[in-house]
């Protein structure tokens, strides 16, 4: 169950095609992620989905998700304070979609959310979650990147403010690199860009000062790993590379000291392997326990319980509403 719109079903065929190939290559058994993932119980819980824009709030240390796909496209908003979901609403939120993502602007201490698809646009609105007062406001940027779903969006290693990298226009994947400077997208140059692509998996390493970006959907090669500086990308050479390639998703945990990447498709379904980026290598955790294989999870680490947090996704036959954190041992 690739998000693909129906309109594009076609180009799921080689994408099928390359996900079965890489998907096939050896899998690393290096070291081991002392830990395990624990399923929570909270009494109140976001209704199954996937594709959903889930981000930590700093300003609040909530971690927020957003809208959406259960089969219909879904805009309503939850906080996680580490025990329990709880739903916020408000009187002015995004529309309805999926393929929506957001990240954290430590400048502004706000939460920025970059467009998605609602099933007929792709959109390119830029919306801000304000924390404090558990509001969302459209913003009016006078440039803009194109609208995407699937887009990569993270914090900058550099500057603090929100990147955007990548995604899928309805057509062609995008290579372009964008940030927001708290009231408008200007759009960045780097000397070199990852090859385009869409649902990629990315986490901003705050140890090394790095944003880290692997695999995603693309008509080139994705099978690939790449850093971000804050000015340029630089591919990196691995001893192991990341075999998933597309629909994972993952952040970054300080208590482990490591980018996490969980679940993704496989060519065979849902994904439950637990991928960890060292600062030079890719290496495959042995946790103890990990949730059901899946894709499109909802990822984000929760520094307020000071856990890397997964809530949702499918397994390709049904959707997921079910939380997960990972516990150091």
């Amino acid at each position: 169950m690739l998000r693909i719109p129906p309109s594009h079903t076609w180009r799921a065929l080689p994408i099928l095609l390359a996900l079965a190939f890489f998907c096939s290559l050896p899998a690393f058994a290096g070291s081991a992620l002392s830990g395990t993932w624990v399923q929570l119980n909270p009494a109140t819980s976001p209704s199954a989905r996937d594709v959903s824009a889930m981000a930590y709030d700093a300003s609040i240390g909530k971690v927020v998700l957003f809208g959406g796909f259960d089969g219909s496209y879904l805009n309503d908003t939850w906080t996680f304070d580490g025990t329990n979901w709880t739903q916020i609403n408000t009187t002015n939120a995004p529309t309805p979609r999926t393929s929506a993502m957001m990240a954290y602007d430590s400048r502004t201490k706000k939460l920025i959310l970059f467009g998605g698809y609602d099933g007929t646009n792709y959109l390119a609105d830029t919306w801000i979650w304000d924390g404090a007062s558990s509001s969302w406001t459209q913003a009016n940027p006078a440039n803009s990147p194109t609208g995407v779903a699937g887009a990569m969006l993270f914090t900058d290693p550099k500057d603090g403010h929100v990147d955007l990298y990548g995604g899928f226009a309805g057509r062609f994947y995008q290579s372009s690199n964008w940030q927001w400077t708290g009231s408008n997208w200007n759009q960045l140059s780097p000397a070199t860009s990852p090859y385009a692509r869409g649902w990629a998996a990315v986490g901003t390493d705050l140890k090394r000062h790095i944003t880290i970006l692997s695999g995603g959907i693309g008509d080139l090669n994705t099978l690939n790993s790449w850093s971000w500086d804050g000015s340029n990308w630089t591919m990196l050479n691995p001893k192991t590379q990341l075999p998933r390639v597309a629909n994972a998703d993952g952040a970054y945990d300080p208590d482990f000291g490591v980018v996490i990447i969980f679940g993704g498709f496989t060519g065979n379904g849902g994904d439950s392997t637990t991928w960890a980026w060292t600062g030079n290598n890719w290496f495959l955790g042995m946790p103890l326990q990990s949730p059901p294989g899946r894709q499109f999870p909802g990822t984000a680490y929760d520094f307020n319980s000071k856990q890397m947090l997964i809530f949702g996704g499918d397994n390709f036959t049904s959707y997921l509403g079910d939380t997960w954190q990972l516990t150091r041992q």
